[in-house]
């Protein structure tokens, strides 16, 4: 059983996916890139000061002690996180700017258990075909570009659109599962 310091269904289909028991529990962090920091440093940093922010949440509230995972996925684009869309023209825009070009995607998680931090990074590369405008409009009016990084979901009907995938397909969703178990059996909570 482990916390999960998340409320995406992503996160939560993957660990269902592994068999994980776990309990969402959302972090209340404001997650801002700050000045001169790398997007490594920056994912790194958000899903560890996650996993903190629901520890602190189970010490204060009394709950069951158990390992909290907090997770952080950015698309990167020339260096730059692209954050998710706030409104429909910017949306368009990182799709625009996705399209026909390899992007990377980071993925850090954190699992902090017994007042110890163990942290893994993975990072992918995901190229985009080539996108018309219509394409692109017709593909935001789905929906399944809102709230997501880079304004698109690969396990979704973005699918479509990778012509190219290096890395690892469970870190592009959200959830590095890999990366997860190895920690889970380093930390002797299970792995595959």
């Amino acid at each position: 059983m482990i916390y999960l310091a998340s409320a995406s269904p992503r996160r939560q289909e993957l660990l269902q996916q592994l068999g994980i028991a776990f309990e969402a529990m959302p972090s209340n962090i404001l997650e801002v890139q700050e000045r001169g920091e790398s997007p490594e440093t920056y994912v790194r940093r958000v899903a560890a000061d996650k996993a903190r922010f629901v520890e602190n949440l189970i010490r204060e509230r009394s709950l069951p002690s158990h390992p909290v995972l907090g997770a952080d996925t950015e698309v990167v684009l020339d260096g730059e996180i692209l954050g998710k869309p706030r409104d429909r023209d910017h949306g368009i825009e990182m799709l625009q700017r996705l399209a026909g070009h390899t992007h990377e995607v980071l993925s850090a998680i954190c699992l902090v258990h017994a007042g110890k931090e163990h942290a893994a990074l993975s990072r992918s590369r995901v190229t985009l075909a080539p996108l018309t405008p219509v394409e692109i409009g017709q593909y935001w009016e789905t929906g399944e570009p809102v709230g997501k990084a880079g304004a698109y979901a690969i396990q979704g009907k973005a699918a479509a659109f990778i012509s190219r995938l290096e890395g690892s397909y469970s870190g592009v969703m959200g959830l590095p599962l890999r990366e997860l178990s190895e920690i889970m059996k380093k930390i002797g909570a299970g792995g595959l």
